[in-house]
């Protein structure tokens, strides 16, 4: 078997994988997403010169213009549906998570709790969804991830200025109801099917990603985290994800997103398993 990674070859994910892919004697093949291309003659096409293998996995889906990233997930959609490589996760599974607002949406319909949420391209509807939701309202952008460009916004004029300056750059508006969660929250890790580690994230403010301070210990998940976890992610068709899990102050849980390109380097230094030999496993079918 040949495989494929879409990432940077020095990218720590990118490493442990080759190392797993490597010691079950599997080639393996480091592309960066940009660098893919296609040519379409008559009946034949193709995706880059080199044979890309049959898994592909996707480590890296770059930002770029509109048209950059509607090509790169459209020559996944080549590799999957013409070539018939698998490429995990699926592109369609990637165009669900990448999307904060089409995620939270498929939760929902799932009939998972999910945090109140209004998107909105209009000032003035952000406004009133601001008082609708309490007057305390999460604000993200609709993609992105780590907790990078999230503001929580908790008296009008500052809604004011924060809206004012989105509208001039022409942003959606992503919020969210504040949810009291005493600064802590759950990120688990579904691959094929099945949790195989947990942690919980405890921050010095309302933001509790590892990326930005915040410390992660084992979790040992019950029935009810396992359950939610592997309902969110076939919500959105995810082969592995981490599912991010709000524990309110009240005792409910709430979805917050499910990562169709998890990172793991956080949740590795706590949890037993050797998630990269896990992913690798399960994609070899070794790990059903």
């Amino acid at each position: 078997m040949k495989a494929t990674i879409l990432g940077a070859a020095n990218a720590w994910h990118v490493e442990v994988l080759i190392k797993a892919f490597a010691e079950r004697n599997v080639s393996v093949n480091v592309l960066r997403t940009r660098d893919l291309k296609t040519l379409i003659n008559d009946d034949l096409i193709s995706v880059n010169e080199a044979d890309l293998g049959d898994v592909i996995l996707v480590r890296s889906l770059p930002g770029g213009s509109l048209e950059q990233v509607i090509f790169r997930v459209d020559l996944l959609h080549v590799l999957e549906e013409v070539k018939g490589a698998r490429v995990i996760n699926s592109p369609d599974a990637l165009e669900k998570t990448v999307d904060k607002m089409y995620a939270t949406a498929l939760l929902s319909r799932a009939g998972l709790r999910v945090p109140e949420t209004c998107v909105t391209e209009r000032y003035d509807d952000a406004m009133a969804a601001f008082a609708e939701l309490g007057g305390d309202v999460v604000v993200k952008p609709v993609f992105g991830s780590e907790g990078r460009g999230m503001t929580r916004v908790s008296d009008p004029e500052t809604a004011h200025r924060v809206f004012m300056a989105l509208n001039q750059y022409r942003y959606v508006y992503y919020l969210q109801r504040f949810i009291p969660h005493g600064n802590r929250d759950i990120r688990t890790f579904v691959v094929n099917g099945g949790v195989i580690a947990a942690m919980e994230r405890l921050s010095y403010d309302w933001r509790c990603n590892v990326a930005l301070g915040a410390q992660a210990s084992l979790l040992v998940p019950d029935e009810n985290l396992i359950d939610l976890s592997l309902k969110a992610a076939d919500a959105v068709g995810a082969f592995y994800a981490g599912v991010d899990i709000l524990p309110s102050e009240e005792g409910e849980l709430y979805l917050l997103e499910v990562n169709g390109i998890p990172g793991w380097r956080g949740l590795q230094q706590v949890a037993k398993p050797d998630i990269a030999s896990t992913i690798v496993e399960a994609l070899l079918g070794l790990n059903p």
